[in-house]
C-alpha cells in the first residue's frame, strides 16, 4: 500500500458526517503534517515451512522492530508488537496499518499497551486498518483496549479481505473513558466501522458503531447502563470451524461481577461475533481471551500459552 492510497482512505474518513464539525486545524501542528501521518505495513509469508515477517515498512509515529517467536504453545507463530512513539493518538493524527498474510502462513499482531486517544480541542484523529489474508492463512489481530479521553474525536475503519479457507481473529475493545478522572462517556465522537469482503470483491457484511454522548446518554438500558467497557471478537472462519466454536462457547451473564458475553453468527456464513460488556477492562479481556483460546484450538490445533503477568 502506497502513502497516497492511505491518504485517500483517511480522506474518506474525514468526510464522515459525524466529523463535519471538527475540521479546524490544531494550533500546534496542522492535521496530517509530517510526524502526524503514520504508516505501518506488515507482510507475512510461509517460507521453508516457517511463517516469517517478509515485508516491513514503517513511518513514524508507528513502529515495529521485528517479529518474535515467544508463544510456546504455537512456536511457529511470528508475533509483532506495534508501538507508537507519540505516546497515544493526538488531534490531527492520521494513521494506517496494512497487514497481509500469505497462503498457509500465520501471524499475531498486537500493541504494546492501551490505545489512548488524548483530549482534543481541534480537529480529530483517524486510523485505517487493512487486513488481507490468502488461502489457508491464519491471523490474530489483537490490539489492546481503546481509551477515549475527554472531548476525543476518533474515527476508525477496519477493512478485511479473506477467502473462505482463511481464519481471522480480530479484537476491538473500547472503554467509556478515564472513569477515575470523571471522564465516563465524556468524549465527543467515537466512530468505528468494519467491512469484510471476499477477494473477488463480494461484500460479506459491514458494521458501524457510532457514539456521540452529547447527543444522548449511553448509560441507558439496552446501551451501556451499568457497564464501562465494550468488547468485540470478530471470528472469520469456515462454517465447519464456526460450528465447533459455537458448541463450546455459551452466553454468560454474571450479575454480581457485572459482566456479560455472548456469541452470534455473521451473515453469509462469514463466521462469528463474540461480544462482551463489563464494568472493568480486565473482565472483558478475560472473556475475550477465553473465546480466543477456543478459536485457536479449533482452527489450528494449538492452545494459548499462560498469560504474561505484565500483560
Amino acid at each position: 500500500m502506497r502513502d497516497a492510497e492511505l491518504l485517500a482512505q483517511l480522506g474518506e474518513l474525514g468526510g464522515l458526517p459525524e466529523l463535519a464539525g471538527y475540521q479546524d486545524h490544531p494550533a500546534q501542528m496542522p492535521a496530517g503534517a509530517p510526524g502526524k501521518v503514520g504508516l505501518l505495513r506488515l507482510g507475512f509469508e510461509l517460507r521453508n515451512d516457517r511463517s516469517i515477517l517478509a515485508d516491513l515498512y514503517r513511518k513514524t509515529p508507528l513502529l515495529v522492530q521485528q517479529a518474535l517467536y515467544w508463544d510456546e504453545a504455537m512456536p511457529q507463530l511470528p508475533i509483532c508488537m506495534v508501538t507508537s512513539i507519540g505516546g497515544g493518538i493526538l488531534q490531527g493524527d492520521r494513521l494506517g496499518i496494512y497487514v497481509t498474510v500469505g497462503a498457509g502462513a500465520c501471524a499475531h499482531v498486537t500493541t504494546q499497551g492501551a490505545n489512548r486517544v488524548h483530549a482534543m480541542d481541534a480537529n480529530y484523529a483517524s486510523q485505517v486498518q487493512t487486513l488481507v489474508l490468502d488461502e489457508d492463512a491464519y491471523l490474530e489481530y489483537m490490539p489492546e483496549v481503546t481509551i477515549p479521553y475527554r472531548h476525543a474525536r476518533y474515527a476508525s475503519l477496519t477493512r478485511i479481505v479473506l477467502p473462505a479457507s482463511a481464519t481471522l481473529v480480530c479484537s476491538e475493545s473500547v472503554m467509556s473513558g478515564r472513569k477515575h478522572h470523571a471522564e465516563r462517556f465524556a468524549y465527543d465522537v467515537l466512530s468505528l466501522r468494519t467491512e469484510v469482503r471476499r477477494p473477488d470483491g463480494t461484500l460479506l457484511f459491514t458494521e458501524k458503531l457510532l457514539a456521540e454522548p452529547a447527543g444522548g446518554s449511553l448509560a441507558l438500558p439496552g446501551v451501556m447502563a451499568g457497564f464501562d467497557v465494550f468488547g468485540n471478537l470478530l471470528i472469520l472462519t469456515s462454517p465447519s470451524i464456526a460450528e465447533r466454536i459455537c458448541a463450546r462457547v455459551s452466553p454468560r451473564f454474571d450479575r454480581a461481577e457485572g459482566v456479560a458475553s455472548g456469541l452470534s453468527r455473521l451473515p453469509g456464513e462469514a463466521g462469528l461475533m463474540f461480544r462482551v460488556v463489563g464494568q472493568e477492562s480486565h473482565q472483558v479481556r478475560e472473556r475475550i481471551r477465553e473465546c480466543w483460546q477456543v478459536v485457536r484450538e479449533e482452527a489450528t490445533g494449538h492452545t494459548l500459552p499462560a498469560e504474561f503477568r505484565w500483560r
